[in-house]
């Protein structure tokens, strides 16, 4: 058998990149939690959950594990701006 092989260190670039997508994710959980628990924006949170795990998955796989690859970039920043829009909509429901 063979023994597995050790895989390279992260760069700091792919190190930032991943823990941004992973605070996003938990967030997106978090409120999917809150979501099925009271019953506001329960298609929004399913969706974003969903768009998250489809996404972060093919941007890795064509950006071949390189989580500093554009693609992976452009799915983060898509997070943040849809982050952006839900604080909106918290905001914009307490004023």
């Amino acid at each position: 058998m063979t023994e597995p092989q050790d895989l390279p260190p992260l760069a700091p670039t792919q190190k930032r990149w991943a823990f941004a997508a992973a605070a996003l994710f938990l967030i997106a959980v978090g409120f999917l939690g809150f979501s099925l628990n009271t019953g506001v924006l329960r298609p929004f949170a399913i969706g974003w959950v969903a768009l998250q795990i489809f996404g972060y998955v093919g941007a890795i796989r064509m950006g071949r594990g390189d989580f500093a690859h554009p693609l992976f970039k452009s799915q983060v920043m898509l997070h943040v701006i849809a982050l952006l829009l839900l604080v909106a909509i918290i905001v914009r429901t307490f004023q």
